[in-house]
């Protein structure tokens, strides 16, 4: 375990190296890690950082305020990531905080130390010097629809998907706009992002068979809808989403190494293009081969969601064929067969596993017991409660609170039942729908106002619940929208 004043380096998302100290642990294990104001191509030696100081914050909002060094509060119980080197021990740094009330995760110090480089060497001074002014009035922006009022420090934009040409340069009085969603064509996209450092985080839905966003400066990208077949993307790229079916190629910086991919597939097959990728968070559809994933020679961290409760891994999950592989998740793994998974290897350091039968969880514990692996299982369910329950969107919620969550599985339930007995196709349904979703939502308030459970995470899996029960019952998503904001207190 570490302790104060220990410093570690780690990897960073785009090549590199980056550092961090133990600056204190508090009585319940948690420690205060500080990044450091360091990069270097090679791994540094404890007396190259003898000298460095603090990471200090100044992108986007962060230059607000008081100087704020990037100090998090992480479970030292948790093992780091094996691509995190401790060096060894020195005298806390000169401005290295003993204490923080900000939380995260060992993972959250490259990243933070990433963002502040691209901010301090990728965007132009008249830029950052257009985001840091106060600016608080309305703006009027014509993207080629009409006038169109907006807040001057809007950051994140729908682009209008019906008009044949956009007016790209109204983007301009908008000195804070980080994130762009877009449909359709590209409509000279490409080349307004290439033209503004600032904008970083794109979402494209229903995109053409080829897109080229080589020369933009984006590191977050999500695509949905189907139809993309070959897509090139920018070297600074770290977070790609498929959200539908993947293009057939891709073409990536060195195979795809720096960037994170999360993608829905039903077979698992990653696109040409992006076998060099470390990190893979994959939404399974249906049962796994873990044969599929192959030609991931290079993967380091996976992560399976089933998004069917009973999904399955069709055969052992064999590591001799991923030999760097120290970070393996599962979610909502109720069809999984404990023994299907590796007891230890080589490079596995890390399982966690969330949603599994408590049959499987025990399997599990067992097997792990006495060797290096750390293991964690959440969510155990018995068979009982799965055959109540697996199909249910709120099953998770009793990982929280065994009450709370059996009530709102009920109040899901009793609202499915409702919806199913009203007659299909009667365009008076949706009307008959609205007292069933009104009960629904509040129920759903006086389970929170009892427990206190809905979190943001909750919050979004009520909300998806909700509007899947509207559609069955032909409600527009704008009318069940308005109910929804009407009715719930949380």
């Amino acid at each position: 375990m570490m302790k104060v004043g220990d410093v570690a380096v780690v990897l960073l998302p785009l090549g590199g190296y980056g550092a961090c100290q133990v600056g204190g642990i508090g009585a319940d294990g948690w420690g205060t890690v500080c990044a450091l104001d360091w990069y270097s191509e090679a791994m540094p030696t404890l007396e190259d950082l003898s000298s460095a100081v603090p990471l200090v914050l100044t992108h986007h909002n962060w230059w607000k305020g008081p100087r704020r060094t990037n100090a998090l509060r992480v479970d030292l119980s948790v093992p780091p990531p094996p691509d995190l080197v401790r060096l060894g021990w020195m005298p806390l740094l000169p401005g290295v905080p003993q204490e923080t009330d900000s939380y995260g995760v060992w993972e959250n110090v490259p990243l933070s130390i990433v963002h502040q480089r691209h901010w301090d060497l990728r965007v132009p001074a008249d830029a950052k010097a257009a985001y840091n002014r106060h600016v608080h009035d309305p703006v009027v922006v014509d993207l080629g629809g009409g006038p169109l009022p907006l807040r001057a420090t809007t950051y994140d934009l729908d682009l209008p998907a019906h008009l044949p040409r956009l007016r790209w340069a109204a983007l301009d009085a908008l000195p804070h706009l980080t994130a762009l969603r877009h449909s359709g064509s590209d409509r000279g996209l490409a080349e307004a992002l290439t033209a503004r450092p600032l904008i970083d985080q794109l979402t494209w839905n229903d995109p053409p068979d080829s897109v080229d966003l080589s020369t933009t400066h984006l590191t977050t990208l999500t695509i949905s809808g189907t139809g993309l077949r070959h897509l090139r993307l920018p070297p600074g790229l770290m977070d790609l989403r498929l959200t539908a079916e993947p293009p057939e190629a891709v073409e990536a910086a060195e195979n795809g190494r720096w960037i994170r991919l999360t993608m829905t597939a039903a077979a698992g097959t990653v696109p040409d293009g992006l076998h060099g990728v470390r990190d893979l968070d994959l939404h399974v559809t249906g049962d796994l081969s873990p044969a599929a994933l192959g030609a991931l020679t290079d993967l380091e961290s996976l992560h399976l969601r089933w998004s069917r409760p009973y999904g399955r891994l069709l055969d052992a999950f064999d590591l001799s064929g991923f030999p760097r592989l120290h970070t393996l998740r599962l979610t909502d793994a109720y069809g999984v067969d404990a023994s299907f998974l590796p007891p230890s290897g080589a490079s596995l350091r890390r399982l966690g596993v969330d949603g599994v039968r408590r049959s499987q969880a025990t399997l599990l514990k067992a097997r792990h017991k006495g060797n290096p692996v750390h293991v964690t299982v959440r969510g155990a369910k018995s068979d009982a409660w799965l055959a109540a329950n697996v199909d249910n969107p709120l099953r998770d919620w009793a990982d929280d609170d065994e009450r709370a969550g059996t009530a709102a599985c009920e109040a899901y339930a009793s609202a499915s039942r409702a919806i199913d007995r009203l007659p299909a196709g009667d365009p008076a349904t949706a009307d008959e729908a609205r007292p069933i979703l009104r009960t629904l939502v509040e129920k759903l308030n006086g389970i929170d106002e009892r427990y206190e459970i809905i979190d943001t995470l909750r919050r979004e899996e009520a909300a998806d619940a909700f509007f899947g029960l509207a559609q069955r019952a032909g409600v527009p998503d704008s009318q069940a929208g308005d109910w929804l904001d009407e009715w719930r207190d949380f």
